[in-house]
């Protein structure tokens, strides 16, 4: 799965990756395209992690919970944000 332009970069800079680490980053892609497909999952429908919206606010912290090896406490935690998204999409869809 190919990550939006500039997606990995915005990521690295949200949790203060300030270091280059080619093997990191692979790994830091992997963890982005895992929470891409978990949130289209979640909602429904592709989202768009380009710009400055829920969708991408929730993969920032997905990648956050997945880097700190916590990632089995995401869905707890967000589970409010995770149900909206859901309403949200569902409404765009018309139904």
């Amino acid at each position: 799965m190919a990550l939006p332009e500039g997606l990995l970069e915005a990521v690295r800079n949200y949790l203060d990756i300030t270091w280059e680490d080619p093997a990191g980053d692979e790994k830091l892609s992997g963890i982005i395209a895992r929470g891409m497909r978990y949130l289209d999952k979640t909602a429904g429908a592709e989202l768009d992690y380009t710009v400055e919206d829920k969708p991408l606010e929730l993969l920032m912290d997905y990648c956050r919970y997945a880097r700190s090896n916590a990632l089995e406490e995401f869905q707890g935690n967000y589970l409010h944000e995770l149900l909206s998204l859901q309403i949200e999409t569902a409404v765009k869809a018309g139904g």
